[in-house]
C-alpha cells in the first residue's frame, strides 16, 4: 500500500524468518561463529536462546543456508511437542528416511545406520530444533540418549537447541544432558544504537532512504520496542502505513508513540 509512496522496492518489515533481511548485529555474528564451531567440529550439542522475536529463527535459517549440502545432512523440527516415539519419527522423517516401524528400537537401529553411512560419505548430520522450549520431559531424555551414537573421536550427529530463555532452565533440569551442551549463546535485545542501524538496513534493503525516520522517532521505536527486531517490524510497518496516509515526508517520534498508542 505504502511502497509507492516511500519509495520502496518492497515491504521492508515483514515479520518472516527471510535470511535476506538477516541483520548482524555483534552479537548475532557471535551467535553464527559459536554455531559453526559446534556443527564443524561435531560436539555433540549447541544451545541457542533469546526472548521472542530476537531473530533466532532468522538466524537460523542463515545458518543453514551457510551450509553445503555435500557435507551435511539437516533435518529441522519446527514443533517438538511430540513424546519420545513420535520425535524419532519426525526425526526419520526430517532426514528424509522412510520407515513405517513403530518399534523404538527398530528405529534406533536404522537412525543409527544412516548416520555411519552419512560419516562414511564425509557429511555430517545436524538436527536443528525450533521452539525447543515446547519439547517434553520424555523427550529431553531421548536427545540425551541420541547424544549416545557416537565414534572414538566425535558424535555421529550434532543437535541444535533454539528456543526462548527458560529453555536454559529446562536443560538445567537434565543434568546429563546439560552436561553435553558444548556451545551456549543467548541472543540480547539490540542496543539503542543497534535498532537505528537495524531500520536503516531494512529500509535499504528494499531501495529506502536512510533519513526516511526522524532522529526522535529512532528513540521512540526503541523505547517501545526495547530492541526486540520482532516488535521494531511491527511498529515501522504501521508507522509507514500511517505516515503514508498522513502524507508526512518523514516519520518523526510524534507519529511513533501515536501509532504504539492507537494500534499496539
Amino acid at each position: 500500500m505504502y511502497l509507492d509512496y516511500w519509495g520502496l522496492d518492497a515491504f521492508p518489515f515483514e515479520n518472516v524468518p527471510d535470511p535476506d533481511f538477516m541483520y548482524y548485529s555483534t552479537e548475532h555474528e557471535e551467535a553464527l561463529v559459536r554455531l559453526m564451531y559446534a556443527v564443524k567440529r561435531m560436539k555433540g550439542a549447541a544451545l541457542l536462546t533469546g526472548e521472542i522475536g530476537s531473530g533466532k529463527t532468522t538466524l537460523s535459517r542463515v545458518f543453514i543456508q551457510q551450509l553445503p549440502d555435500s557435507e551435511f545432512d539437516i533435518g529441522l523440527i519446527t514443533n517438538p511437542s511430540l513424546n519420545a516415539l513420535d520425535f524419532i519419527k519426525e526425526v526419520h522423517y526430517q532426514l528424509g528416511l522412510e520407515s513405517k516401524s513403530n518399534s523404538k528400537s527398530e528405529l534406533l537401529v536404522i537412525l543409527n545406520n544412516r548416520l555411519l553411512e552419512n560419516i562414511n560419505n564425509g557429511r555430517s548430520t545436524l538436527l536443528i530444533i525450533d521452539e525447543a522450549q515446547l519439547i517434553f520431559g520424555e523427550t529431553f531424555e531421548e536427545i540425551r540418549l541420541l547424544l549416545n551414537f557416537q565414534m572414538n573421536d566425535r558424535f555421529l550427529m550434532t543437535f541444535l537447541l533454539i528456543g526462548q530463555p527458560e529453555l536454559r532452565e529446562m536443560i538445567r533440569g537434565h543434568k546429563q544432558l546439560d552436561q553435553r551442551i558444548a556451545i551456549r549463546y543467548h541472543l540480547n535485545p539490540l542496543p539503542e544504537e543497534e535498532t537505528r542501524n537495524y531500520i536503516r538496513f531494512r529500509l535499504e534493503k528494499v531501495g529506502g532512504r536512510g533519513e526516511t525516520f526522524q532522529d526522535g522517532a529512532y528513540r521512540a521505536i526503541f523505547d517501545y520496542s526495547g530492541g526486540i527486531p520482532r516488535k521494531i517490524n511491527n511498529v515501522c510497518d504501521l508507522s509507514l502505513l500511517i505516515g503514508f496516509s498522513m502524507k508526512v515526508k518523514e516519520i518523526d517520534a510524534a507519529l511513533v508513540r501515536k501509532v504504539v498508542r492507537d494500534s499496539l
